[in-house]
């Protein structure tokens, strides 16, 4: 009794199930690239709660941490907590597993929301010795969101750094820097009587006089504008300006014609292929000007 030969794995037709079988006992040739981590500092508020959720949402980071002041559950798997602790951040020692991404804001938590008084947030004098402390957990791309009153930035620190912190922070070597300026809303001062109502409300017009290319923008914007950022962002240091900000603002704007209307992607990458003109929204220099060869 004669047996039909095996016929070999050469002759069979292509697509047959016996051919993929030998290359699942194989490992891949090339592994999948690991996905970085971020850590932030400063999630509270209706622009830390947009941009978080914006950003985990986008599934590029393998996982998250967001600093607290006290332990707190966050409930989603990709998401944990890095403790603060109640020492000088020179002090802080670093955290387990190193972060590739970082991210920094300061919008003060909204203290009617009890989660968000457990968020950690720094204040502007702190960021260099956040920084630091960022630069020591492996950070190598680091955002800072710069909050500033509208209409009082001066232009020439709009595209460039504003201080010597700033310039202390990219002088730390990182391989990517964004500052983001970001104009903050007004908050309304608490008035009480005739008087001061009337002065308050006669000073309030005043914000009409503020370009609208300067007023703020929404948070879901900077969000989707901070995300859109990541993904191509170079080496180097880069500041996007109020006017980049507000063009975002209205990427997609109700009512303008497919041609007319630009989406974030192409608003970000015009910006960034643009980045060394001068009539554009970006840092002129990546090398802070205190730390700039002179010439011979």
């Amino acid at each position: 009794m004669s047996s039909t030969p095996c016929p070999s794995r050469s002759t069979l037709p292509v697509g047959h199930p016996l051919q993929a079988l030998p290359a699942s006992l194989h490992p891949p040739a090339f592994a999948q690239l690991a996905r970085p981590r971020l850590l932030v500092a400063g999630a509270a508020g209706v622009l830390g709660s947009e941009v978080l959720r914006r950003l985990v949402g986008s599934g590029r980071f393998a996982h998250t941490e967001v600093l607290v002041s006290e332990p707190m559950a966050t409930g989603l798997p990709a998401v944990g907590i890095a403790l603060a602790a109640p020492l000088p951040i020179e002090h802080w020692p670093a955290r387990p597993q190193p972060a590739h991404t970082g991210l920094v804001m300061f919008e003060p938590p909204r203290l009617y929301y009890g989660r968000e008084r457990t968020l950690w947030t720094p204040t502007p004098e702190q960021l260099p010795a956040l920084a630091r402390w960022l630069k020591r957990c492996g950070v190598q791309t680091l955002v800072i969101v710069v909050p500033h009153a509208s209409g009082r930035l001066p232009d020439a620190l709009k595209r460039g750094l504003a201080n010597l912190d700033e310039q202390a922070v990219v002088a730390l070597g990182f391989e990517r820097v964004l500052l983001v300026r970001s104009a903050r809303k007004a908050e309304a001062p608490a008035v009480s009587g005739l008087l001061e109502k009337t002065a308050d409300w006669m000073l309030s017009t005043l914000k009409y006089m503020i370009p609208a290319s300067e007023q703020p923008v929404r948070p879901s914007k900077l969000a989707e504008f901070v995300d859109a950022a990541l993904r191509v962002l170079p080496p180097g240091t880069h500041v996007a300006a109020p006017e980049l900000l507000w063009q975002a603002g209205q990427s997609t704007t109700t009512g303008q014609s497919a041609g007319q209307a630009r989406n974030m992607h192409s608003l970000v990458q015009a910006w960034l292929a643009g980045r060394h003109n001068p009539t554009q929204n970006s840092a002129p220099d990546s090398t802070p000007p205190l730390h700039r060869s002179s010439p011979d």
